[in-house]
């Protein structure tokens, strides 16, 4: 197994340790995190943007506060927040570091992170440590998962349940359909959305495949155009939830309709080990995608 596969199957135990932490209130860390009625900026960059995307959509949406996700590098200047939540794998990341620094001593920051001795320890006002979830792998797979677990954890969320759904992605067999098909579409609503933007990186990461995500109602305003035989549109949610005539639409393309109905977390638990799995097919090694590296540095 790949350093790629072993992580993702260890899942199930680090979103369980999350789901402990978030019961710990008395840990000083979680002072830090917003607080209801907070108006909260949530960056990131890659796989950390997307899983920002998601954590700000349900926090919003859960009456917690107004709550916007951006790349830490576009991230408006002069816009006031009264928190900003920077999630950071590595804690080495230029545009972070940057970002932090330029609000140090004005906007509280709080990072989470996997790495207690890097530079964002410094550049955060307080910061939350999941080094149980750290990876060897360029890709990011368990440690984005399990941030957004403990995050929605803090959020109130009940998220006992997500391991089980975890066990079950990890031990259900990949389709062939889905090992043979050419191309994917992810689509998402809600903060699912951001799993979706996610999902379609990890196939692009680990796979070097054809993929594209979308809101899911956006998908009929030209993306569906792609969609043929061969091809598949995923939905993360529940089933009952895909828009009314989109299956049908879906089938007259002669496209593949995926819809699993576990959490679109667990879901994405799925598509990465797709990602790996269409990855070694092809001959590439998961660990060590073409011209990445595991944190972005910037000269």
């Amino acid at each position: 197994m790949s350093r790629t596969e072993i992580e993702i199957a260890t899942q199930p135990e680090c979103w369980s340790r999350a789901a402990e932490l978030a019961r710990r209130p008395d840990d000083p860390a979680y002072s830090a995190m917003p607080r209801p009625g907070e108006r909260v900026a949530v960056v990131g960059c890659g796989t950390s943007w997307f899983m920002a995307q998601a954590y700000a959509t349900l926090r919003e949406s859960g009456g917690h506060g107004e709550t916007d996700a951006f790349p830490a590098s576009e991230m408006p200047a002069g816009r006031a927040y009264d928190r900003v939540v920077a999630l950071t794998r590595s804690g080495t990341t230029s545009e972070v570091l940057e970002l932090l620094g330029r609000l140090r001593g004005g906007t509280p920051t709080v990072a989470v992170t996997a790495d207690p001795a890097t530079p964002v320890m410094d550049a955060a006002d307080a910061a939350v440590v999941l080094d149980f979830a750290d990876e060897t792998s360029v890709v990011q797979t368990r440690f984005a998962t399990t941030q957004l677990v403990l995050l929605r954890a803090l959020l109130g969320e009940e998220v006992g349940h997500l391991g089980a759904q975890a066990a079950s992605a990890l031990a259900e067999p990949l389709p062939e359909a889905l090992l043979g098909a050419e191309q994917f579409t992810f689509l998402g609503r809600g903060w699912a959305y951001g799993i979706a933007q996610e999902a379609a990186l990890k196939m692009r990461e680990a796979a070097g495949a054809w993929t594209e995500s979308y809101p899911v109602m956006e998908y009929r305003h030209g993306p569906i155009s792609i969609t043929g035989p061969g091809r598949v549109a995923w939905w993360f949610g529940d089933p009952a939830a895909v828009p009314d005539g989109l299956p049908k639409e879906i089938a007259r393309t002669g496209g593949q309709l995926v819809a699993l109905g576990r959490d679109p977390v667990a879901d994405l638990v799925v598509v990465q080990r797709l990602a790996a799995a269409l990855g070694a097919a092809r001959g590439l090694d998961p660990d060590n995608p073409p011209h990445l590296t595991r944190s972005v540095i910037l000269t």
